[in-house]
C-alpha cells in the first residue's frame, strides 16, 4: 500500500502544487501568515501528518479512464478509479485497465468477493495493480465498514481474497464560518460534518443556548480531526481539537486537554472547564414551543393552569439526553406525562422528561446515567397534542425555570495543571489564529 500511495501522490503532485499556488496568490499577507504558523499547527496531540489543505486536495480529485500510473516497473501498472453511479463491476474493472476473464469470473462467483457487487457505492476509490495485457495482480476495494478493505490477489493461476483492516491516518482540518440561519446551515456551507457541529453544541452547551441565543453574524473558527485510509478514500470526522465561537459580542474558546489522570475535557483560554454540572438543554437541537409559566391555557384540558416546565418541539424519535450524572428514580407511565423518566442528581437536583415514545436500552428504575447519555426518545404519549419533550428541572422536588437559573459549574484546572495546559494548547491557539485569516476566503467560496 505504501508503494501504491507514493505512486498516486507522485502522479498528482503537479495538480496539488498548482492548487496551492492559486490559493497563495489570493493574499500576500495570508501567505506569510500561513508559512510562519505552519510549524505551530502541525504539532497536535494526535496529528501525524501534514495540514488540512492536503486532505482537501485529495478529496477533490475526480479520476477519469486515463488515470493509470506507471510506477517505474514496465511489468506493473497501478490505476485508481472512483465508482460512478452507472458503474457495473465489469465496467469498473475495464476502466481500471483490467482485461482478465479469469479475474472477473473469480470476483463474480467467489463468496468472499460478493461485497464488490453489493457495495458499489458511488464515490469510493478502487485501486488495481495490473501486469502486461491487463492481467490482474491485485485489487483493493474499500468496504462499507470504516477501515475495511477487500484485497484480491493473484497467486500464479489462482486468486485469493481477504478482508483487511487498514490503519487510519489523522489529519487536521481548519474551518471558519458565519451563522446565517442555523448552526447546521453554517457548518454545511463550509464543509464541516454534522458530527462536528454537534460537538460544538455540546462543548458550549453550558454557556450558549443554541435554541435561543444564535444570531445572524455569529462566527466560529474550528480545528478538528479527520481520519482517512492510506492512499485516499472518504474521510470521517474525529474530535474537535480547538474552537472559538463568537456569539453576539462575546467570544467563547475551547481547547481539548488531557489531564494527568487520562481524562480529556474542554477548557477555555484561562483553564476554566467548559463542562457544566448540567447541560442547558436535554435535546441537541430543537425549539421551545412552550415556556415556563404560572398561567397557560391547556390545549387538551381547555383550562388555565401553570406550566412548570419547558416544552421542546421535535420529531418523534429525537434522542433525549440526561442533562447531568445521576440515577433513574422512575421510568414508566405517569398520568398526563405519558412515558416519563425522572433522574435524581446530586444534592437537591432532579430532572423529568415526559411524553416519550420509548426508553433507551438499559434505562429502568435504579439505572445510573452520565451527562449526555441517551435515555429516551421524543414522542406524544400522555396529554400531548403533538410530538414534543416536556422537561422539568427540580430543586428539592420543586419545579424551577431551567432557562433562567444559573447552573453550577465544574471545577477549574488545578494550579499544577495550568502550566502544562498553556504549553499543550499553544499549537491549538495558533490553529484558531490561522482560521481567522481564512474566514474571508471561506465566505467567498
Amino acid at each position: 500500500m505504501d508503494k501504491l500511495r507514493k505512486a498516486i501522490l507522485a502522479y498528482f503532485k503537479p495538480a496539488i502544487e498548482r492548487k496551492k499556488r492559486r490559493r497563495m496568490a489570493f493574499s500576500g499577507i495570508f501567505a506569510f501568515a500561513l508559512l510562519s504558523m505552519m510549524a505551530a499547527f502541525a504539532i497536535t496531540p494526535t496529528d501525524t501528518s501534514g495540514p488540512a489543505e492536503f486532505l482537501d486536495v485529495i478529496e477533490a480529485l475526480t479520476f477519469s479512464h486515463t488515470d493509470v500510473i506507471d510506477a517505474g516497473n514496465n511489468d506493473i501498472f497501478y490505476s485508481a478509479q472512483r465508482i460512478q453511479p452507472s458503474d457495473s463491476v465489469a465496467g469498473l474493472l475495464s476502466r481500471l485497465g483490467v482485461s482478465d476473464p479469469n479475474a472477473f469470473d473469480f470476483i463474480r462467483r467467489n463468496p468472499k468477493t460478493q461485497a464488490v457487487s453489493r457495495q458499489m457505492r458511488p464515490g469510493k476509490t478502487v485501486t488495481a495493480e495490473t501486469g502486461d495485457g491487463g492481467i490482474l495482480r491485485a485489487l483493493h476495494f474499500p468496504l462499507n465498514s470504516r477501515d475495511g478493505v477487500l484485497v484480491v490477489k493473484r497467486d500464479g493461476d489462482r486468486f485469493d481474497a481477504e478482508e483487511q483492516v487498514l490503519p487510519s491516518e489523522t489529519h487536521i482540518v481548519l474551518k471558519a464560518g458565519e451563522i446565517r440561519h442555523s448552526l447546521f446551515g453554517a457548518t454545511d456551507s463550509v464543509g464541516v460534518p454534522d458530527s462536528i457541529a454537534l460537538q460544538i453544541a455540546e462543548i458550549f452547551g453550558g454557556v450558549i443556548d443554541f435554541h435561543r441565543d444564535l444570531r445572524k453574524g455569529d462566527r466560529f473558527f474550528i480545528a478538528f480531526e479527520a481520519m482517512t485510509r492510506p492512499g485516499g478514500g472518504s474521510a470521517r470526522a474525529g474530535r474537535v481539537l480547538a474552537v472559538e465561537f463568537i456569539n453576539g459580542r462575546r467570544a467563547y474558546t475551547a481547547f481539548l486537554f488531557k489531564l494527568e489522570n487520562g481524562k480529556e475535557g474542554y477548557y477555555s483560554a484561562d483553564g476554566t472547564s467548559l463542562r457544566r454540572a448540567f447541560l442547558r438543554s436535554p435535546l441537541e437541537f430543537s425549539r421551545v414551543s412552550s415556556g415556563f409559566t404560572t398561567a397557560r391555557f391547556h390545549p387538551i384540558l381547555k383550562i388555565w393552569r401553570s406550566h412548570r416546565g419547558i416544552d421542546y418541539a421535535a420529531p418523534t424519535g429525537t434522542r433525549v439526553r440526561s442533562v447531568s450524572d445521576g440515577r433513574v428514580e422512575f421510568a414508566g407511565q405517569k398520568s398526563g406525562y405519558g412515558n416519563v423518566i425522572i433522574v435524581k442528581h446530586w444534592g437537591a437536583f432532579s430532572t423529568l422528561y415526559g411524553h416519550l415514545s420509548g426508553f433507551a436500552p438499559g434505562i429502568k428504575t435504579g439505572a445510573p446515567v452520565s451527562q449526555g447519555d441517551i435515555i429516551g426518545y421524543v414522542g406524544q404519549t400522555g396529554l400531548a397534542t403533538g410530538p414534543h419533550l416536556h422537561y422539568e428541572f427540580r430543586v428539592n422536588s420543586v419545579q424551577v425555570n431551567p432557562l433562567s437559573i444559573t447552573l453550577p459549574e465544574a471545577p477549574p484546572l488545578e494550579e499544577a495543571e495550568i502550566e502544562r495546559f498553556v504549553t499543550a494548547s499553544a499549537p491549538q491557539r495558533a490553529q484558531i489564529a490561522l482560521t481567522k485569516l481564512m474566514l474571508p476566503f471561506t465566505l467567498l467560496e
